[in-house]
């Protein structure tokens, strides 16, 4: 299983120091959610650890390999996808060619190889039990549950050993926030380290084994999921 350390890692903007000495690993086939107030540094932890911002100091490495310079293309060749809230997809192509965008499958003279990126998307969306009207259906035309099962599918294209997850669940509606749950439940089964942001502290007791608070910059709690209750987690992250 693959491991993701982090040892003092800050970073800061100007004047304003956002994280403040984050140390702490993530292990394969677990879910680890960061909680906290808005402003307490989850979003630029995990943009950190995607290659989106250089830490000004610390690092941060996969399997031994240190990832502190490496920029997100780098950094996802590395191993390392990160679905944002916005999910980033191009609503008005399909589902295929938002699975391979910047990274499509070409044959002789650099003609898209259509065929093989057809079979290989739906092998991914298979392998997930996604299951979509049509891998030709304009993305712009799913649903927001089938629009996030894109960006997961999306990600796992290309093998990747971390997927860190922005707010997965915020915009969805009950039944397709519970089918996010379980393809979140498939990527740690299938020895993925996963990274949770969410505010959504009954999705977060629902799928992750660890939750992690900060506040401010700072890890103000690590616990097991069994070990803490929601009641804790708020006056972990509530700001005194």
């Amino acid at each position: 299983m693959s491991e993701l350390q982090l040892n003092a890692v800050v970073k800061t903007f100007g004047a304003t120091t956002v994280l403040q000495g984050i140390s702490t690993n993530f292990a394969g086939g677990t879910v680890t959610a960061i909680v906290g107030d808005n402003g307490a540094g989850k979003s630029t932890l995990c943009k950190t650890i995607a290659g989106v911002y250089h830490p000004d100091s610390g690092e941060i490495s996969l399997d031994g390999l240190k990832l502190n310079n490496l920029g997100p293309h780098e950094t996802r060749e590395a191993g390392i996808e990160m679905i944002y809230q916005e999910l980033a997809l191009a609503k008005q192509h399909d589902v295929v060619s938002n699975l391979f965008f910047g990274r499509e499958k070409t044959r002789w003279l650099g003609w898209l190889d259509r065929k093989a990126m057809m079979e290989q998307s739906q092998i991914v969306l298979d392998t997930m039990g996604i299951a979509l009207p049509s891998l030709k259906r304009e993305v712009g035309l799913l649903s927001g549950g089938q629009q996030q099962a894109v960006a997961i599918a999306r990600a796992l294209l290309f093998s990747p050993r971390v997927l860190i997850m922005d707010e997965p669940t915020a915009a969805l509606a009950v039944r397709e926030i519970e089918h996010t749950l379980e393809l979140i439940k498939k990527l740690k089964e299938r020895g993925l380290i996963v990274i949770l942001i969410s505010h959504r502290l009954n999705d977060v007791f629902a799928v992750s084994d660890r939750i992690i608070a900060l506040r401010s910059g700072t890890i103000v709690a690590d616990q097991m999921v069994h070990e803490t209750s929601m009641q804790e987690v708020v006056s972990q992250i509530m700001i005194a």
